[in-house]
């Protein structure tokens, strides 16, 4: 059974690296609703993912996310860039990787973790977003996954430069 993204991610020594490439995700989560509804603040950031991100940090892990996005940006993808500042304040680097910059660039079927350069978790959804498996995958796939990602992390924008 393949392990959570929090657990895969907890057990990183040297660096962790997240390729992510869709416009929306879990569109029945409740922190994204009350965004859109207009209620955010009536819902503090879920605490756990970037308690997770202090603690691998604070042991010299480096954390990179990029994220490809279409643009103009989808209104999922503004909830997104309205709420990173937690996790990086928590000591995640975040590039946002306009689409038209990545159309080159060979990249997985899905969005993927990458952990110490050796291991990769793929995670597949349905059509709305929502989360149906993961899967750990071979050699061959990490090595696809790490160029995919350094390739969009190249031209990626830093999070405090990036303007949706």
């Amino acid at each position: 059974m393949a392990p959570t993204s929090a657990e895969f991610v907890a057990d990183a020594k040297r660096s962790v690296r997240r390729l992510e490439m869709r416009d929306s995700y879990m569109l029945s989560d409740p922190w994204w609703k009350a965004w859109q509804a207009g209620r955010f603040e009536e819902y503090p950031e879920p605490p756990a993912w970037p308690a997770l991100i202090r603690e691998v940090t604070g042991r010299g892990v480096s954390v990179r996310r990029a994220r490809i996005v279409s643009e103009p940006v989808s209104e999922y993808i503004r909830f997104e860039y309205a709420t990173t500042a937690g996790i990086v304040t928590a000591g995640e680097r975040v590039r946002w990787v306009p689409r038209r910059l990545a159309a080159g660039l060979a990249l997985p079927g899905t969005d993927c973790w990458i952990v110490d350069g050796d291991r990769v978790l793929f995670t597949f959804y349905s059509g709305d977003g929502e989360v149906v498996g993961r899967e750990l995958g071979g050699v061959e796939a990490v090595t696809l996954c790490l160029d995919a990602f350094e390739a969009a992390w190249a031209v990626g924008v830093d999070h405090q430069d990036y303007r949706v």
